[in-house]
C-alpha cells in the first residue's frame, strides 16, 4: 500500500492509532485537527504532517491541487455524555464537519475515498443477541442520532456525486492512551485505594470490547473494497458482561477490590450491545487482541503513565 492518506481528528485516540496503521503499510499520512503535538510527536505516530485547525470547508481547501487517496473522517465528538449536555455543539462536531468533508470531496477529491467511523449508537435498544449491519437503526442518544445523519449524509453523496464512501459502525473501542468511558473511570476508582467501587447500573449489561490497534487495522483494511458504499461492523463478536470486564480489570490492580453496582441506568445507554461481524469477512480482517490481554496492557499503560 503506497498511497496519500488525510486523516481529521488525527490527534485523537482513533485517529493517532489509524495513521501509525497506515504509515506501517506504507503511506504517507498527513493529519489535522484539534490538540497540539510536542516537538516531532506527532512522527511518532505516523504523521508526516500535522496542521491544527477546525474541520471546515476552508481549512480542507487550504490544501490546493494536492490529492489523497484515502480521507478519514475521525473528527467529531466521541460521547452519550457530551452529547446529552450539549447536543447543539455535539451535531456540530459531528454532522457539520462531516458536511465539511463531503463537499470537499465532491469539489476537490472526487477519486478519494472516504472511510468514516460511525458507532453502534445508531442502532439503539437492541435484544441480547448479535446485531447484523442490516437492523433497523433506532439511536436512543443525540450522539447516535447524529452519527446516524452523517451516515444518510454520506450515502447521499454516494449516490448523488458518485462519492465512495466506507461506514465502520465500531462498538466499544478501547486501549492505551483512553482517558474517557467505562474502563478510564473504573481504573481511578480501583487505583484510589477505597477497595469497593460503585458502577452504574447491575453489572449484566452487555458490551463488545475492540482493541484500538484492531480498530485501526480494521480502518486500513477497507481501502481494499471495490464497492461505492457500504456499512460493516466493527467489533470483537465476543458478549462480555460489564460486571465480567469491571472484574477483569479489577483483577489487574491486586486483591481487596470489589465491584458493586447501583441499578441505576444512564440515559443513552443500551442494555445490551454485540456485534455481528460477517459484514467484514469479505476483507479477511479478525480481531487479534483477547480481552485479557487488551485489559491487563491498559492497566498497565495506566499505573506507568501516572494517570491517577
Amino acid at each position: 500500500m503506497s498511497k496519500s492518506v488525510l486523516i481529521t481528528g488525527a490527534h485523537g485516540f482513533l485517529g493517532r492509532h489509524a495513521a501509525l496503521e497506515f504509515k506501517k503499510e506504507g503511506c504517507r499520512v498527513t493529519g489535522m485537527g484539534h490538540g497540539s503535538w510536542g516537538a516531532g510527536e506527532h512522527a511518532l505516530w505516523g504523521i508526516d504532517r500535522y496542521i491544527e485547525t477546525d474541520i471546515t470547508l476552508p481549512a480542507l481547501e487550504g490544501f490546493g491541487k494536492e490529492k489523497f487517496d484515502v480521507i478519514v473522517h475521525c473528527a467529531g465528538s466521541g460521547s452519550v455524555r457530551y452529547s446529552l449536555a450539549h447536543p447543539l455543539e455535539d451535531f456540530s462536531r459531528t454532522v457539520g464537519t462531516t458536511a465539511a468533508v463531503l463537499e470537499y470531496m465532491r469539489l476537490r477529491q472526487g477519486a478519494a475515498t472516504l472511510i468514516y467511523p460511525s458507532s453502534a449508537a445508531v442502532y439503539g435498544a437492541r435484544a441480547d443477541s448479535p446485531i447484523m449491519e442490516d437492523a433497523p437503526t433506532d439511536p436512543i442518544s443525540p450522539y447516535g442520532c447524529h452519527k446516524h445523519m452523517v451516515e444518510e449524509m454520506c450515502k447521499s453523496f454516494s449516490k448523488n456525486f458518485g462519492l465512495r464512501t466506507l461506514i465502520i459502525r465500531f462498538f466499544s473501542l478501547y486501549g492505551r492512551g483512553l482517558r474517557k468511558q467505562l474502563l478510564w473511570d473504573a481504573c481511578k476508582k480501583f487505583s484510589s485505594g477505597n477497595g469497593e467501587s460503585v458502577f452504574f447500573g447491575d453489572g449484566e449489561e452487555t458490551r463488545d470490547w475492540l482493541h484500538i490497534n484492531d480498530a485501526a487495522r480494521l480502518i486500513a483494511a477497507m481501502t481494499e473494497y471495490g464497492g461505492s458504499f457500504s456499512i460493516i461492523n466493527g467489533g470483537s463478536g465476543l458478549r462480555v458482561t460489564n460486571r465480567e470486564v469491571l472484574e477483569l480489570l479489577a483483577s489487574e490492580f491486586g486483591p481487596g477490590q470489589t465491584v458493586r453496582f447501583n441499578g441505576k441506568i444512564p440515559n443513552g445507554d443500551p442494555r445490551f450491545y454485540l456485534a455481528d461481524l460477517s459484514g467484514s469477512a469479505w476483507c479477511g480482517w479478525r480481531p487479534l487482541v483477547s480481552l485479557k490481554d487488551g485489559v491487563s496492557d491498559y492497566v498497565n499503560w495506566f499505573k506507568e503513565a501516572g494517570a491517577a
